[in-house]
């Protein structure tokens, strides 16, 4: 046990063990996100989150977890909302720019170091907090790809990936039942199976959002109604 050891909880420093209390804060309140997933299928990529609604009285077409930032990229996230939402018009704004600037799309991999990069800046800065959030960003560029970044600002490419509650769930199960070259439908079959597995409440079409980029196609979100004969 070190002395003061509040003095290493009040900011982003290291602890003499090479701990960030504050990063790891931000990822516990991760794991108490709503899921989501994300899945390389073939020739797709393919989006499938739990908005995991609690008010009664709340209009589910008012909350969104999955997004387009681009015609040729989506993302998802878990964590906190207000979080979310910031990182994810700092990704469109990054991927516009980019379009601006060089008249030409950004690639996936890039867009996810852009946004590591941003979040990164607030494990280093007094004053600053983690983003307690993880994202999902894929797309097609070459060819289709999918890269979690997490609250510490680290990011990986992944075939499927889960994050928020039930990770540890969800990943057994992709990795007992995904399968490269997975067709577009049994991908959003195989998301959805796992936020049932997960999830408490009985899956309506109201409680989920359904993305995907498709090759040669922009990013489409789909309706309740589609989302209703997967169900």
């Amino acid at each position: 046990m070190y002395p003061n050891v509040q003095a290493y909880d009040r900011g982003v420093m290291f602890n003499p063990d090479g701990r960030l209390f504050q990063v790891e804060y931000a990822k516990e309140a991760v794991r108490k996100g709503a899921t989501s997933i994300g899945l390389i299928a073939k020739d797709s990529v393919v989006f499938v989150a739990h908005k995991n609604i609690t008010e009664p009285l709340a209009i589910p077409a008012t909350i969104q977890k999955v997004f387009r930032i681009d015609s040729h990229i989506g993302a998802t996230y878990s964590g906190m909302v207000a979080d979310g939402l910031h990182i994810i018009d700092v990704a469109r704004n990054g991927a516009q720019n980019h379009r601006l600037v060089y008249d030409d799309v950004k690639s996936v991999e890039a867009l996810a170091k852009d946004i590591s990069a941003y979040m990164m800046q607030a494990t280093q800065y007094g004053g600053l907090r983690p983003y307690a959030v993880s994202f999902l960003v894929g797309g097609i560029d070459t060819t289709p790809r999918l890269f979690e970044i997490e609250p510490g600002a680290s990011f990986l490419g992944y075939k499927a990936d889960a994050i928020g509650v039930g990770k540890k769930t969800a990943t057994e199960i992709l990795l007992k039942e995904y399968k490269d070259n997975i067709s577009f439908d049994d991908a959003i079959r195989l998301g959805i199976k796992i936020i049932r597995k997960i999830s408490e409440d009985k899956l309506v079409k109201e409680s989920l959002d359904i993305g995907y980029v498709e090759s040669g196609s922009d990013y489409k979100l789909l309706s309740s109604e589609e989302i209703s004969q997967y169900l």
